[in-house]
């Protein structure tokens, strides 16, 4: 751990006793779990107050979306560069709406869970940063909802479960592919039974990011994402494609995943991209030499049901955009990437068929809020989707849709695969991050609206949506 990293995790009470005492960071001291977060049902909160914290690539899509939603009000804004919070004030503004308090420089976040008054705190940071704003903010007494992945490391994981516990403030890992159109429709027909019991899924994140990774002008703020890159060797953005396969299989509601093997290509283009681009501009020297996590990562993983996944992660190679979406069962089959398809027997249904499931299969959140949400935007929908069910939830005194549990044991693929890397390719054990609760927890579907009660109306009026676009 580097000193900058240490000396941040201290100011944040990371490694302090402050606020809530915690027991020593190991499985047998987590097995004694105090309180099971799963189905709880918070207080009703009329007004949900909001501050953002991190307006760099997500946070400003983030507060123009919660924006649209009825019983929000964004009272704080933050990021490390003020110009930022200035920008997403306008956002903000330009709805009429009243600015944010704002908040800046490097300890800005830890002065705002000071000062104000918030129920939720929605976290667009860095990576490195998820798990220690997480923790302080639900010490603080807010909710929270963060970007993924929720924790970098094991400990970073179990930590956010137990002060998720310890505080009963939800933590919800924001996977948005989860409440896309196609993942939402599959999920209603595993819990229908179209597919027969689930044998295999898989997942991937196949996403050509090579230039905006290396990118020092419109790129990650620092670099920080090509920094990753370099710390850590494995499937560093497992939870897009693990989010949705683990729902249909109901994972931690009825099964758990229990280890998992990965293995990796060495790395082809980084480091030459590295090489290259400090040919022209000595701004890249520092990258050189560097040594780079592989093209694709391939992780395979067992539940304790005896059901596979697979994921893959690939993020330099130059191939379409791919977010695979597989399931397997016993009496069908469902496919996203390259393109949509449903099959029960050896070929896919044809296009006349497909409109017909859809039709019958078409969730009732995505009927009730799916035309908004591609007006609002957001990866097409899904992310104004995510929010307005969260808010929802919150608003009703309803359980959400990704409790804690569900954001640990989706990131902990990243430290996990980087273990099994490293290993070549050994078998590596995945915590049960619900002590056991897997086996009595019942599945939640977000495919309702507000779990069948009154859920809030958010309306896109014929004015505003003349002017929005979708991502």
């Amino acid at each position: 751990m580097s000193s900058n990293r240490r000396d941040f995790l201290k100011k944040a009470g990371f490694l302090s006793a402050a606020a809530i005492s915690l027991p020593a960071l190991n499985n047998e001291a987590f097995a004694a779990t105090s309180f099971n977060m799963w189905g709880y049902v918070a207080p009703k909160i009329d007004k949900v107050r909001i501050a953002v914290i991190g307006l760099g690539m997500r946070g400003p899509g983030a507060v123009d979306r919660l924006s649209y939603i009825e019983g929000t009000e964004i009272v704080a804004l933050c990021d490390r560069h003020a110009d930022r919070v200035d920008k997403a004030q306008t956002i903000l503004t330009g709805k009429g709406l009243k600015e944010a308090k704002s908040y800046s420089g490097d300890s800005g976040w830890e002065k705002l869970l000071k000062e104000e008054e918030i129920d939720l705190v929605y976290i667009c940071t860095p990576w490195e940063f998820h798990a220690p704003m997480s923790i302080a903010a639900m010490k603080a007494g807010a909710h929270v909802a963060c970007e993924v992945p929720i924790g970098l490391t094991v400990k970073e994981c179990w930590e956010v479960v137990k002060v998720s516990e310890a505080t009963k403030k939800h933590c919800m890992m924001l996977e948005n592919c989860c409440y896309d159109f196609f993942e939402m429709l599959t999920l209603n027909m595993t819990r229908q039974g179209m597919f027969g019991e689930l044998i295999h899924a898989e997942g991937a994140y196949i996403h050509d990011l090579l230039d905006l990774n290396f990118n020092s002008k419109n790129g990650y703020d620092n670099m920080w994402r090509l920094r990753e890159n370099i710390k850590m060797n494995g499937n560093l953005y497992p939870t897009h494609g693990l989010g949705p396969i683990a729902q249909c299989l109901n994972i931690n509601s009825g099964d758990r995943m229990t280890h998992l093997v990965a293995m990796q290509t060495a790395d082809f283009m980084m480091g030459e991209t590295a090489r290259e681009m400090a040919a022209k501009d000595s701004f890249y020297q520092e990258f050189v030499g560097k040594k780079y996590r592989g093209n694709m990562d391939t992780t395979l993983i067992k539940t304790e049901k005896g059901k596979t996944m697979m994921l893959q992660h690939d993020v330099t190679s130059p191939r379409p955009y791919s977010r695979l979406h597989l399931l397997s069962g016993t009496k069908g089959f469902a496919q996203k990437y390259p393109k949509e398809g449903i099959a029960f027997g050896h070929s896919f249904i044809k296009e006349e068929e497909m409109k017909s499931l859809y039709e019958k299969y078409t969730p009732q959140l995505i009927k009730y809020i799916g035309e908004q949400a591609k007006q609002v935007g957001g990866h097409g929908g899904m992310d104004f989707m995510m929010d307005w069910r969260l808010i929802d939830c919150l608003r009703n005194g309803l359980p959400i849709d990704q409790p804690v549990y569900e954001g640990a044991s989706w990131s902990v693929i990243v430290p996990l695969s980087c273990e099994s890397v490293a290993k070549n390719s050994r078998t590596v054990s995945i915590p049960d991050f619900t002590n056991g609760n897997w086996k009595v927890n019942k599945p939640h579907d977000i495919t309702l609206i507000g779990g069948g009660t009154t859920g809030i109306r958010p309306k896109v009026s014929k004015d505003q949506s003349k002017q929005l676009k979708v991502d």
